[in-house]
């Protein structure tokens, strides 16, 4: 596995090794030891598989009280997966990578914590996988706008995309009170 920074300190993009012939291919898709030696240690508590179509723009999300590391990765169809740094004083803040997660190429990314995730599909369908350091908690699950012009993610849409009503109703960063986001020097 080869691990590729990206602009933002902490998110990378992970390679795996491909072993490809007629009949298809192989990969390991986790392996704790190696991800360890790339730097990548956090315990892994769930895996969550969701499926969506075309335009469909989830996020920006995060977990405060219980933030989640994640490592995403696309089994089938294309996605822009995005991760925002969100951690107050952090020289980044406010400033966000993307990258083109497919189970063509099998890239995926590592997102640490004090990151806002999210992702819009670019094919018919797709399956997005990804590992998560905590478990999911609804009583903190926070958002921030998809569309925040501060941020200017540049999400490739041919149109509006299909959001959730939580989503769609998301504040900007700018609204977010400075306790409802991660303290730069405070995260792991």
């Amino acid at each position: 596995m080869r691990r590729i920074e990206t602009d933002l300190p902490g998110v990378c993009l992970l390679e795996p090794q491909v072993f490809s012939d007629d009949r298809g291919f192989f990969l390991e898709s986790f392996h704790q030891r190696k991800l360890a030696e790339l730097g990548i240690r956090d315990e892994w508590v769930q895996d969550n598989h969701a499926r969506s179509v075309r335009g469909t723009l989830r996020g920006l999300h995060y977990q405060l009280k219980h933030p989640q590391a994640k490592i995403c990765r696309v089994s089938r169809g294309t996605v822009l997966d995005v991760a925002v740094d969100i951690r107050r004083g952090s020289p980044t803040f406010g400033r966000w990578v993307g990258a083109e997660l497919s189970g063509e190429n099998h890239r995926q990314v590592y997102i640490p914590v004090g990151f806002a995730h999210g992702y819009v599909v670019l094919s018919e369908t797709a399956d997005f996988l990804y590992k998560c350091s905590d478990f999911y908690y609804a009583d903190d699950n926070y958002g921030i706008a998809w569309n925040d012009p501060q941020i200017g993610i540049e999400w490739p849409l041919d149109g509006a995309p299909l959001l959730s009503a939580k989503d769609a109703s998301t504040p900007p960063l700018s609204e977010i009170r400075p306790g409802d986001l991660p303290d730069y020097g405070n995260v792991k």
